[in-house]
């Protein structure tokens, strides 16, 4: 019984430790999912208020980024 009762304490302390591993692993990567989310909430802003300010500088900006070839005017 004694046996039985360490056995399932140990099995307790393993599991434990298994499951601060996987939640502290899969919690980093929620952080920096969201910290990725928050760029992208930030560039948009810029890039939307560039939109409204200079129309053509977003639009080279836009093609920087996308990979198309710049206008030759």
């Amino acid at each position: 019984m004694f046996r039985s009762i360490l056995g399932f304490a140990l099995l307790a302390v393993v599991a434990w430790f298994g499951l601060q591993l996987i939640f502290g692993i899969l919690g980093s990567l929620v952080g920096l999912a969201m910290t990725v989310l928050w760029l992208a909430v930030i560039g948009f802003f810029f890039y939307l208020a560039l939109r409204l300010i200079s129309p053509r500088t977003a639009d080279r900006i836009r093609d920087m980024i996308k990979g198309r070839p710049a206008d030759a005017s």
